[in-house]
């Protein structure tokens, strides 16, 4: 299942910082973070909540970036 989330980040490295975050947590089986669209594209792997997936998505982008926000 692919979901897309709005984001709110200010620079493109801190998307890029986002981005390599989310891609270690348990449950994403990719995710592309765009700056200027200011958008998450987060695949899941099979048999996760995407929810619950995505909260601990959000506490891995707030530790690189703390001012981030996704829209869950």
């Amino acid at each position: 299942m692919t979901k897309t989330y709005k984001i709110e980040v200010d620079c493109a490295n801190c998307a890029r910082e986002m981005e390599e975050a989310a891609a270690k947590i348990s449950g994403v089986q990719s995710v592309t973070v765009n700056f200027m669209a200011q958008k998450m594209v987060v695949e899941f792997r099979d048999g996760f909540y995407p929810d619950n997936v995505m909260i601990e998505v959000l506490k891995a982008c707030k530790k690189v970036e703390p001012d981030c926000e996704i829209f869950l």
